[in-house]
């Protein structure tokens, strides 16, 4: 018996001698109570242990790492990096207002301006809840100096979204110039419909209130105005955009 004993004992010391390093750290860790994770740290690089334990260990989240869990939660999304970028190109879309001028004289109301510019850009980069972000923080600040009592403002704000909301959200599963491309004729073809209905429905009927003329009688006289305009304004603004996007994205992505 005493025999036998001798002989397990001699071949479990063999086996544990033949074994990797890493298996004999852990039987160390194991045998004097140290924890798994400090044995896998300690073990030799390329052993069993410690091979098996980093395929085990979990990942640590990097500084401004963006998980899966936090684009659910929109913990990542306005950071405050983004927040200025937003801001900075809310304010370029003011700011460019200034420079409307009007297209057709008959209707001088219908000017052009490039704000949906930034919007476009904003919303490119960042997704189209920017470019809504934007485009309220434009009107908003429009409304110290408005001459139309904010009906302008709430018209623009509308046909500026349904310009601006089919690229920018087809944008974020599909890029490339082709894409682009239809995304912003679709947008084009929504603004023309959008300001047919809001200038029949809202803004006409509004300074009806406030002005000595007949909505129905004026849409009737300038809705081909209304179409051309737009139409007009939308290649502008649709050119514009792809001639700065690189541009101004690299630029961004500087700071």
């Amino acid at each position: 018996m005493k025999e036998q004993k001798r002989t397990a004992a001699a071949s479990a010391a063999a086996a544990q001698q033949a074994a990797p390093a890493g298996a004999n750290t852990a039987y160390a860790a194991a045998k004097g109570g140290m924890p798994a994770a400090e044995a896998a740290k300690n073990a030799p690089a390329g052993s069993a242990f410690a091979g098996a334990a980093a395929k085990g260990a979990p990942a640590k989240k990097g500084a401004g790492q963006e998980t899966p869990a936090d684009r659910r939660h929109g913990r990542a999304y306005f950071t405050a990096s983004r927040i200025a970028k937003i801001a900075l190109l809310s304010a370029l879309a003011y700011v460019v207002t200034f420079l409307e001028f009007p297209v057709f004289p008959a209707v001088s109301f219908l000017k052009l301006d490039f704000a949906n510019v930034f919007i476009l850009l904003g919303g490119f980069m960042y997704g189209p809840v920017a470019a809504v972000v934007i485009s309220a923080v434009k009107e908003l600040l429009s409304l110290i100096d408005t001459q139309t009592i904010g009906v302008g403002e709430v018209a623009n704000f509308l046909l500026t979204l349904s310009f601006v909301l089919v690229p920018t959200i087809v944008y974020r599963f599909k890029k490339g110039l082709p894409t682009v491309t239809l995304t912003l004729a679709a947008g084009c073809v929504l603004q023309i419909a959008a300001s047919l209905v809001v200038n029949r429905y809202i803004n006409f009927p509004l300074y009806e209130a406030f002005l000595p003329f007949s909505a129905a009688e004026a849409f009737a006289q300038w809705w081909w105005y209304i179409i051309l305009f737009n139409l007009i304004k939308c290649a502008a603004v649709s050119l514009v955009t792809l001639l700065l996007y690189k541009r101004i994205s690299w630029l961004l992505n500087k700071f």
